[in-house]
Order: structure tokens, then C-alpha cells, then sequence
């Protein structure tokens, strides 16, 4: 091979290195800062996120951040209580999904499993197995189901009355710019009952919807819960 050769396969695998560098880097800054999705593998969020759940990540749900850091550009709101995020735990840095409890400058307690809000109780009602999409009633029939109330918005919460749990905490206060963590299978669940309050910085984004679910394995997919809307 002629010089003339080797020096036109040298700029040609240049200008490829250079155009994937790029592709990477415009890649992981979209994931970082605008959008993502997460594989859920625990069941701490059931019966609203199941495990082999697949969630979207709206990430520009509350700010923009210099990608890759927990730096704010731009802040234009705050979780909101009843809210689905993603964040960074204060333990150990693991990435957590978690449903938004206690605000800032709230007093949070539960007894009992039910849960009060600056003296107020949450409102609870009995729920049946079936309304929940792809939850699997006969697996799952050590569980009892309730709609939480939080804010006018009702969601779903498990509980499992054979599982040794903490099942009561408080009263706590909750600090000015801190937020009180906690899983909807709530006797499943390690939250901020156990690791304590999470930073605001720390909240990457908003969990909007289940992408796509499969049971154990892409070969058995849970179709009813594709593109999935979650509350």
C-alpha cells in the first residue's frame, strides 16, 4: 500500500472516530439532561411499577442540568407531592424511583401504615386485584391493595400483613429544600423511612409512563402496560 493510500485510511477512520465521538457525546447529554428510561428489577414500586417495567424519564420536568452533574442551567418548578422521580440516594448514590411524600417545611408521620400529613390523615380505599394492569393476582395474593390519596391525586399502594415492616415513623420535619421519599409497596420498600431525606439537586426527573413490560424475559411480554400512562 502507497503512502498516498495509507495517508486517505488514515483521515477516513479519523473522520469516523470523530463523527461517533460526537454521536456519543450528543447521546449521553440527551440521556442525561432531557430524556431517559429505567428498568425497574424491584417490586418497591407495586403495584404501580411492576418489576420488568420499563419507564420514560422526563428529565426537563423541573429543570435543566449540566449533563452528567446535579449542576442546575435552569429551574422552572419543584416535585410536586404525589409525583414519581427518579434520584440519586443519599446511602449510596444508587439510582431510586420513588413516589414524592412529604414536602419541604411538611410534618410527616404514619401509623399503622396510613399515613398523616401535617396532622391530617390520607385518605384510603379498598382495592381489588383485578383494576390493576398486569398485576397478577394469584402471584400476588399476599398482597392488600389500597388507592391512596395524596393532593386530589389517587394512586395505588401495597401492603403485605405477614412481612415484618416499619410500619410506623414520626412525627418528622421535613427541611427546607428536602423531600421525604417513599415506595408505593410500602412494606417493601427501602425509602426515606431508612436513608433519610433527598436533596432537591438530587431529583433527576419525572417517571411519566411504562415504555414497554415484559414478565421475567422479552419473550413474555406484558402488552396491556405498553406505552402505559402512570399517576
Amino acid at each position: 500500500m502507497n503512502e498516498k493510500w495509507k495517508r486517505r485510511l488514515v483521515q477516513f477512520f479519523k473522520g469516523w472516530m470523530f463523527c461517533l465521538l460526537v454521536a456519543f457525546v450528543i447521546a449521553a447529554s440527551f440521556k442525561s439532561a432531557i430524556a431517559d428510561w429505567n428498568d425497574v428489577p424491584t417490586g418497591s414500586m407495586k403495584p404501580t411499577i411492576l418489576e420488568g417495567d420499563r419507564v420514560f424519564i422526563n428529565k426537563l420536568a423541573y429543570d435543566l442540568k449540566v449533563p452528567c452533574t446535579t449542576r442546575h442551567l435552569a429551574k422552572w418548578a419543584d416535585p410536586g407531592r404525589g409525583d414519581i422521580v427518579v434520584f440519586n440516594s443519599p446511602a449510596d448514590g444508587k439510582r431510586l424511583v420513588k413516589r414524592v411524600v412529604g414536602m419541604p417545611g411538611d410534618v410527616i408521620a404514619m401509623h399503622n401504615n396510613k399515613l398523616y400529613i401535617n396532622g391530617e390523615p390520607v385518605s384510603y380505599q379498598a382495592l381489588e386485584h383485578e383494576t390493576i394492569e398486569g398485576f397478577d393476582s394469584e402471584k400476588s395474593s399476599r398482597y392488600v391493595l389500597f388507592l391512596e390519596n395524596l393532593e386530589n391525586k389517587s394512586h395505588p399502594v401495597a401492603f403485605i400483613p405477614l412481612m415484618p415492616a416499619m410500619r410506623s415513623f414520626g412525627p418528622l420535619n421535613v427541611p427546607v429544600g428536602q423531600y421525604f421519599m417513599m415506595g408505593d409497596n410500602r412494606d417493601n420498600s427501602a425509602d426515606s423511612r431508612f436513608f433519610g431525606f433527598v436533596s432537591r439537586k438530587q431529583i433527576r426527573g419525572r417517571v411519566l409512563a411504562v415504555v414497554i413490560s415484559r414478565d421475567k424475559s422479552f419473550l413474555h411480554p406484558r402488552w396491556q402496560r405498553f406505552f402505559f400512562k402512570l399517576s
